[in-house]
């Protein structure tokens, strides 16, 4: 980021955290508006879905995590593999399913996985990154290695059977995993506040004798605030934890969906909360940063973007062995 001339603040005056966070959600919103281009143009294959407009929720739990720390993601996770340090390229690679790509291709939108960053994978299947944390926190717990696994996932995957048998194993366990809810209003194409009489996934959750809290998931402080509490606590030993991060998609279910269901109205007021917009106006604020430097800070990310995209179209695809590599053993 770069600043000058009259606008200039003094660099004391900076708190980076907030500055640092914003540019990270700025890389995520310039990252999935061009795979929706992308997707849109038939580069990239697959389905692609976004979560657009939920930036903060995945910069701000992943700001609170280590780097040795797991996540367990969705079908909707760039933003999620992005915050937790996922290369760029490679992420766009993988989308292209490009030989360079995290995963060499094979993985795509939906499976994309970066173990050295602890991100132990994207997941089709709704509610299962649940079970996949679960058992990375018992692993984390035997071999004593104090690592925390957040799963990630929406209001929908509450009504799995996976998230009430995974939730009471790590509530027996008191096994170090955050698990957060990303409340983004709609479960595919449905309202999902019609889908339980108990309006809150916080409250539902406590029922397994679990600490549960809400927090505004357009707030990047605050989910980051809540979750370096939550976390704090599973690392010493008071898991699981459970954080109900209201938000809300600005995208179909998947791209191309043109979300006749959503009211346009509801559509309109939850953009007005867009995540970056609050930060920035807080920043402004505060006297923290300038407009210039913010605008810097948008058009670098989408040039960096703009890079993995160039490296992505410009790579090979995987050779035809790459289909039985790691599939059999010697």
């Amino acid at each position: 980021m770069s600043a000058g001339g009259d606008d200039e603040v003094p660099g004391e005056a900076r708190p980076p955290a907030l500055v640092s966070l914003y540019a990270q959600m700025a890389l995520i919103r310039a990252f999935e508006t061009r795979v929706t281009e992308l997707y849109r143009d038939s580069e990239i294959p697959g389905f692609v879905h976004t979560s657009l407009g939920q930036e903060a929720v995945a910069v701000g739990v992943c700001a609170a995590l280590r780097e040795d720390d797991y996540i367990a993601t969705t079908h909707r996770g760039h933003g999620h593999c992005i915050a937790k340090g996922a290369d760029v390229d490679g992420m766009m690679a993988e989308l292209f399913a490009k030989e360079t790509g995290l995963c060499r291709g094979k993985g795509g939108s939906m499976h994309v996985a970066d173990p050295a960053r602890g991100v132990l994978g994207a997941n089709a299947i709704v509610g299962a990154s649940i079970p996949l944390a679960v058992g990375a926190g018992l692993s984390s717990k035997l071999l004593g290695q104090e690592r925390v696994v957040v799963a990630f996932f929406g209001e929908g995957a509450v009504n799995q059977g996976a998230f009430h048998e995974a939730v009471n194993l790590a509530a027996i366990w008191e096994l170090p995993v955050l698990l957060v809810c990303e409340n983004n209003v709609y479960a595919e194409f449905s309202d999902s506040r019609r889908m339980s009489r108990v309006a809150s996934v916080a409250a539902r959750a406590q029922a397994y004798g679990i600490d549960a809290a809400r927090v505004d998931g357009n707030d990047v402080l605050a989910v980051r605030d809540a979750s370096l509490a939550a976390v704090a606590r599973c690392r010493d030993g008071d898991g699981p934890i459970l954080l109900e991060a209201e938000t809300y998609r600005w995208q179909g279910h998947y791209e191309g969906d043109a979300q006749p269901y959503k009211p346009a109205a509801e559509s309109a007021a939850w953009k007005e909360r867009d995540p970056l917009v609050l930060a920035r106006r807080r920043l402004l604020e505060d006297r923290a940063t300038t407009e210039r430097a913010l605008d810097d800070t948008v058009v670098e990310a989408g040039e960096r973007v703009e890079r993995a995209v160039q490296l992505a179209r410009a790579a090979p695809a995987p050779g035809l062995e790459e289909a039985y590599a790691y599939v059999f053993s010697d």
